[in-house]
C-alpha cells in the first residue's frame, strides 16, 4: 500500500504500465559517456535519426579518445543528418574538455564510485548538462534510483495529479523535477520513467491523447476533462 508520502495510485499505475510496455529501455547505453553522447545526439531529433547519427559517430570515432582529440568541425560531420550538428559538436567538444581536465582522460567511469549527490553535481557542472540529462546518465548507465523528468513524464504526472507546475508557463523547472522525484518510490523510478515515455509517445500525447486505449485510464482524473473538450470541439 502506498504511504502518505506517495500518490495512492503510484504502485497500481507502475504495475499497469510495466505489464503493458515491459520496461522498454529506449536504446539507452550502459557506458555513462556513451549515454551522454547519445542524449546529445537525440536533442530535437527523431528516434530513428538520432540512433543512426550516434552509430555513425561511433563508427567515425571508435574510441572516446578519438572523439576527444577531434575538432568540433570533424565531430559535426557524422551527425549532420540529425540536425543542429554544429551546436551538438560544440557541446560534445566542450564537455569532453572538462571531463579530460577532471579525470585525465575521456571517461565518466569514476562516477561509479561517487554517491548519487556527488555524481549528479559533477554532471551538472558539465557545459550544457541539465538535471534531466544528468539523471538519465545516472539512471540508465549507473543504475541509480533517480527519476529523470522528460516532457512525457511531466505531462503524464500532471494529468495524474501527482504534481503541479510552479512556473507560469507550466514548464518543468529543476525544483519541480525534485518534487516529482520525491513522490515516486525509488524502486519504481526506472520502470515508471521508461514506461511513461512509451505511454507519452504512443497514447498520452500533448494534443490528441488516445484515452480510450490508455492502460492507466482508470486512475486518470484528466480523462473526463479531455473527453469534455473533445465533445465541445465537435459541437
Amino acid at each position: 500500500m502506498a504511504s502518505r508520502k506517495y500518490p495512492l495510485s503510484v504502485f497500481d499505475i507502475a504495475a499497469a504500465l510495466k505489464n503493458h510496455y515491459y520496461n522498454f529501455n529506449h536504446y539507452n547505453l550502459k557506458d555513462p559517456l556513451d549515454e551522454l553522447l547519445f542524449i546529445i545526439c537525440s536533442t530535437k531529433t527523431g528516434e530513428a535519426s538520432y540512433r543512426s547519427t550516434f552509430q555513425l559517430l561511433k563508427e567515425t570515432f571508435p574510441t572516446h579518445l578519438q572523439i576527444a582529440e577531434a575538432a568540433a568541425e570533424y565531430i559535426a560531420r557524422p551527425i549532420v543528418s540529425g540536425g543542429l550538428s554544429n551546436q551538438k559538436a560544440k557541446a560534445i567538444r566542450d564537455l569532453l574538455d572538462v571531463i579530460v581536465e577532471k579525470f585525465g582522460k575521456p571517461t565518466l567511469k569514476p562516477l561509479r564510485k561517487m554517491s548519487d549527490k556527488e555524481a549528479e553535481a559533477f554532471l551538472l557542472s558539465l557545459p550544457g548538462v541539465g538535471k534531466k540529462v544528468a539523471r538519465c546518465v545516472l539512471m540508465y548507465s549507473l543504475g541509480r534510483q533517480v527519476f529523470p523528468v522528460d516532457t512525457h513524464c511531466w505531462r503524464i504526472a500532471r494529468r495524474l495529479g501527482w504534481v503541479r507546475p510552479t512556473q507560469k508557463d507550466k514548464h518543468c523547472a529543476p525544483r519541480d523535477m525534485d518534487r516529482l522525484q520525491s513522490k515516486i518510490p525509488p524502486e519504481l523510478r526506472y520502470s515508471l520513467h521508461v514506461n511513461m515515455i512509451s505511454l507519452g509517445r504512443k497514447i498520452c500525447s500533448s494534443t490528441a491523447p488516445r484515452c480510450d486505449a490508455c492502460p492507466i485510464s482508470a486512475w486518470c482524473p484528466k480523462i473526463g476533462v479531455l473527453q469534455m473538450r473533445k465533445l465541445k470541439a465537435r459541437a
